[in-house]
């Protein structure tokens, strides 16, 4: 059996049965000793030269992008000069001092702090995190840092290359670098008995406990997501790490720069995936059954019954109830969307208004 860790481990938090790609662990005392340091890189965003003589491209953008990624620290009290009681990861957004991680590294903090390539540490401000997506926003007060680009997720494909790099196991001398490919998208992961995650990139690059909220790459060094989860098992790794995709991280990171908070859209419905007998008896998914609808929902009110089922959003084909949650992460309440409704074999159009996620949910 492969439980899912997500990412913190230390002597004071704890994660459920999740493998949280950033795990806490112990620090050594001489890695959280302040540092003096009076260079501050300047904002740099170059494509990967191509490698020479034994050089690999990996090595390349390692070189490239260590400086944009940092450890988090976390822990009990004002965290001057305490000991953490966790560590993960994080990854510069811009160059004014946000740094995005996951919500899990820094929830429930009492304080957290930063550590550059270069030794420098800071104490860093939560400005807000989203449970639901596992994406939060630290900042830190200094300029001149080096952002990470981002990728267009629309044009990372299953077997391109990936790399990983984050801060595993809070251990000193900056962050660690892994290579795989991409191995997956759209999973979901039950991360806790009432948390899931939706919409996941999977692959095999290795990542271990103290990564979360550290970068995956593409291979010209681009950001294409931040990884949040890994799969373990009895007899250890199961090679399967998990990251957040860039698209839904940038969308949440802008949602909590701006407003500290993340207004979710919520469609009124509960689902379950819908099916169509093939010719030769196959069960063939079609989109997302409607179960039940809150009839004073915005889709309750454009018309939607149980026992429709939604096959289009916004001109974007649905082909199951995990794949329409995925997609509803990206819209926000009030914002309009069309949807595509399957009924007796026709089908129609309505336009739903987007309502607020309930809190309770």
């Amino acid at each position: 059996m492969v439980a899912f860790l997500a990412g913190l481990i230390g002597s004071l938090l704890t994660v459920a049965a999740l493998a949280v790609a950033g795990v806490f662990s112990e620090p050594d005392p001489s890695d959280t000793t302040p540092t003096t340091s009076t260079s501050v890189p300047a904002t740099v965003q170059a494509p990967v030269p191509l490698p020479s003589g034994g050089t690999t491209a990996v090595a390349v953008i390692a070189e490239m992008v260590r400086p944009s990624i940092v450890t988090v620290e976390v822990g009990t009290g004002s965290g001057v000069d305490g000991f953490a009681a966790g560590t993960g990861s994080g990854v510069v957004y811009s160059s004014d001092g946000y740094v995005l991680t996951n919500n899990h590294v820094v929830e429930d903090a009492e304080f957290v702090r930063v550590i550059f390539l270069d030794g420098r540490i800071y104490q860093a401000e939560v400005v807000g995190a989203d449970p639901l997506t596992d994406v939060a926003v630290i900042k830190v007060a200094t300029p001149n840092l080096i952002p990470i680009e981002l990728a267009n997720i629309k044009e990372v494909r299953i077997g391109d290359p990936a790399i990983a790099i984050g801060n595993p196991l809070g251990l000193g001398g900056g962050p660690s670098v892994t290579y795989g490919i991409v191995s997956a998208f759209n999973r979901n992961l039950s991360v806790t008995a009432s948390e899931q995650l939706f919409g996941l990139i999977q692959t095999d690059a290795p990542i271990t406990r103290g990564s979360s909220g550290g970068a995956l790459l593409d291979g010209q060094g681009r950001l294409i997501g931040i990884t949040t989860a890994i799969g373990v098992s009895d007899v250890g790794a199961e090679g399967l790490g998990f990251a957040v995709p860039v698209n839904l991280v940038v969308s949440i990171a802008e949602d909590l720069i701006a407003d500290g908070e993340v207004q979710h859209a919520f469609l009124g419905i509960v689902g379950e995936n819908a099916f169509e007998l093939t010719s030769d008896d196959a069960r063939l998914p079609i989109g997302a059954l409607i179960s039940s609808v809150d009839a004073k929902s915005a889709i309750g009110n454009a018309g939607a019954q149980a026992g429709d089922t939604i096959v289009a959003l916004d001109g974007a084909p649905v082909a199951n109830m995990n794949e329409l949650v995925a997609m509803l992460r990206l819209y926000r309440a009030g914002e309009t969307v069309e949807v595509v409704l399957l009924r007796d074999a026709e089908t129609i159009d309505v336009h739903v208004v987007l309502d607020r996620r309930p809190e309770d949910l």
